[in-house]
């Protein structure tokens, strides 16, 4: 068997056992989930281990990648950073590096853009043989294509499932949500539709570029696109399961939103987030 015909057969695996559970077994996380204070929550899991994903607005720097290191737990973790929105560029990875630089990490890089001839090992070998993975900042578009043409989009929710902590900043937080805008097509911000592993819509640079807050809350208060979390640079959420976990920030100006439509307009609540 080829690897991408494992890769759908285990996705069309994944998906009968979810079929098998909302049909008389363990709820589903749709079924099961709850609102508080206006947000959604999704309860823990115990079948699995716990799944965590971490994301700013933008600038996903030493800082973060530190908090991300404890948060898996290991003492020395090793790190994957996925550049393919920024089109595995070099300055990127030499970027990522820099940035790891003066912790206690073991930083690894996978490029999309290989030949079979220069790499040995499998999407699953490398993927899933990391602590914590991190997306960079790009076109979200175009990554979001290539990860399912490659199959990552399965091998990232398989690393979710196993409780290897996922994030990013920009297109690195945007691509685990539903839906959210972004900067990926000409002339102007549009909308992209993303991995769906937390639930509603994102908005990264909600205080770094200027279209960015008008253009979601136009789109939420009018229903055209689901409730969810935008990010300033330099702030962002820690999840686990689907919940906010904690709220973070580099930069004591820098905040993140819940954005929820009220009454056929856009509401915005801040999320007061603490230094990292």
């Amino acid at each position: 068997m080829i690897r991408r015909e494992f890769l759908v057969t285990t996705a069309l695996g994944t998906a009968g056992a979810l079929a098998t559970s909302m049909s008389g077994g363990e709820p589903s996380d749709q079924d099961m989930s709850t609102y508080v204070d206006g947000m959604p929550v999704a309860p823990m899991r115990t079948e699995r281990a716990t799944r965590k994903i971490l994301i700013a607005g933008g600038g996903f720097g030493t800082a973060f990648i530190r908090y991300m290191a404890q948060l898996t737990g290991k003492p020395r973790p090793r790190l994957l950073y996925l550049p393919t929105a920024s089109a595995d560029r070099d300055a990127s990875a030499l970027n990522w590096y820099k940035a790891c630089a003066p912790l206690n990490v073991e930083p690894h890089v996978q490029n999309m853009f290989i030949a079979s001839t220069a790499q040995s090992l499998g999407w699953d070998e490398v993927l899933l043989s990391m602590d914590g993975i991190v997306a960079s900042g790009g076109n979200t578009l175009n990554q979001q294509a290539i990860w399912k043409a490659q199959g990552i989009d399965v091998l990232l929710r398989q690393a979710w499932d196993r409780g290897i902590v996922l994030g990013g900043a920009s297109a690195g937080s945007l691509c685990w949500f539903e839906e959210g805008t972004t900067d990926s097509r000409p002339k102007a911000l549009s909308t992209v539709q993303c991995l769906g592993f937390i639930p509603g819509s994102h908005s990264p640079h909600y205080d770094a570029e200027p279209g960015r807050r008008p253009l979601y809350q136009k789109l939420i208060g009018s229903g055209e696109m689901k409730p969810g979390y935008a990010c300033d640079n330099d702030a962002g959420i820690y999840f686990e399961e689907t919940a906010v976990k904690r709220v973070v920030h580099t930069r004591p100006a820098a905040k993140c939103y819940y954005v929820s439509r009220v009454d056929g307009k856009a509401v915005e609540r801040t999320l007061e987030p603490e230094a990292i």
